[in-house]
């Protein structure tokens, strides 16, 4: 019987010192995203076609507004016929502009996408290589952790790794 103690008070001292040597960090991949030197070039980069977007939007919204002022206005003068005839062009003008706008935006968002998987893609071995150095057993994303111990947080280390490393994409 007591050998039976002493197999289970040694099993059991194994099993507390495996869970003592395991690390586990956590990561801030939107942080990453946003505060590393390429994640800013991204960001700055949507940002400047998102102003540009926005300037032809603004431009074109007020011809479209012109155009409906001055249809309004001519509403008792021109034959209902005639109005009705205009009010259709000025809505299928709408419509496409609406539906440009549509496009240009999910266009801005497939850039947005496609240069983040090519960001994500170069982080990847980043990660990988600080986790086997520092061995680290497990790494989870930030917005899954509710609290946790800020010597855990391994976010700005990899931006700093990232940053070091000096990559450049074309977007």
């Amino acid at each position: 019987m007591n050998k039976v103690y002493l197999i289970f008070i040694i099993l059991l001292l194994n099993l507390n010192a495996t869970n003592a040597y395991s690390k586990i960090v956590y990561i801030d991949i939107n942080l990453i995203l946003n505060k590393s030197k390429i994640g800013e070039k991204l960001n700055n980069h949507l940002q400047e076609i998102n102003n540009q977007n926005i300037q032809k939007f603004k431009k074109i919204e007020e011809d479209l507004i012109v155009k409906e002022e001055l249809l309004l206005s001519q509403k008792n003068i021109l034959e209902k016929k005639e109005f009705e005839k205009r009010l259709s062009v000025l809505s299928q003008e709408i419509q496409d502009y609406r539906s440009k706008k549509k496009v240009i935006i999910e266009e801005l968002n497939q850039i947005k996408i496609i240069n983040t998987k090519k960001i994500l893609e170069i982080l990847n071995p980043i990660i990988s290589n600080f986790v086997e150095k520092n061995e680290i057993s497990l790494v989870m994303p930030k917005k899954n952790i509710i609290v946790g111990k800020k010597k855990l947080d391994i976010t700005e280390k990899i931006i700093f790794l990232l940053n070091d490393k000096n990559i450049s994409l074309s977007f």
